[in-house]
């Protein structure tokens, strides 16, 4: 893999790490192949019960870098679709362990992980209209039915944040631990999974899945309206007031 995403295997775990902490793992064309990739990888080798999702130093992945959005806002094919189709049909259990910050696609993805351990300093947030965007990752369909709609209004409307412990009282996470214990402990989760009978493992995912009938409809949906919007003047004021480091105005659109 690019320097940008380490994949390493221990036993019977692949771990998947986003490697570009000075762009805060900001996620590129790039990274989204090689994470597809390894997933392929992964469903294809016997020998890997579990896949891990993790980022280097304070943040998970701060979502997708605001430069390659701009270079595709005419592009008619997204980045993210092949990973998006890729995760949300994922046979084997998926485990994350969030360090510190998961913004937009950062935490639309962890939407379709098993089992989640966060770091205390872990805090989920997706600020996707203030961008001027549309969520993604089917995310309009499953946060209402993991948080419930108020909450899910909250995080998708509005941008607020979950922190750690928030998430874990939403259900939205399986376990919060200290920071320097993070991967300890989502390696030990790792392990427990692992050990169990791989084929009733998938197979019990794929029963859980049957209650998202209309996922892989309302990601494509989300896509179609994402790039629409990358493309609008309002994502182009989101986007200029963030490079320029200003507060957006919005005062002329309607």
């Amino acid at each position: 893999m690019t320097e940008e995403l380490i994949v390493t295997r221990s036993g019977s775990v692949m771990e998947i790490r986003f490697n570009r902490p000075e762009k805060k793992n900001a996620l590129t064309r790039a990274m989204y192949d090689g994470v597809v990739t390894a997933f392929e990888s992964a469903e294809a080798d016997p020998a890997i019960r579990v896949i891990m999702l993790t980022g280097t130093g304070d943040t998970f992945t701060s979502g997708n870098d605001i430069k390659d959005f701009q270079q595709r806002a005419t592009s008619n094919t997204s980045a993210a679709s092949p990973f998006l189709t890729a995760l949300s049909t994922l046979n084997k259990p998926l485990i994350a362990a969030v360090n510190g910050a998961a913004i937009g696609v950062g935490t639309t993805m962890l939407a379709h992980c098993d089992l989640i351990v966060a770091a205390r300093s872990a805090r989920f947030v997706m600020p996707f209209t203030r961008l001027g965007l549309v969520p993604e990752a089917g995310s309009s369909l499953l946060f209402p039915q993991l948080l419930g709609h108020q909450k899910a209004s909250a995080m998708l409307l509005l941008g607020d944040a979950l922190d750690a412990e928030a998430a874990l009282a939403a259900g939205f996470v399986y376990q919060v631990v200290d920071d320097a214990e993070l991967m300890t402990a989502a390696r030990a989760l790792a392990a427990r999974v692992a050990a169990l009978p791989p084929q009733a493992i998938r197979q019990t995912k794929r029963l859980m899945r049957r209650g998202q009938p209309s996922l892989a409809g309302r990601i494509s949906e989300e896509l179609e309206l994402f790039r629409e919007r990358v493309a609008s003047p309002e994502a182009a004021e989101a986007f200029a007031a963030f490079m320029e480091k200003r507060a957006p105005d919005f005062s002329r659109f309607s």
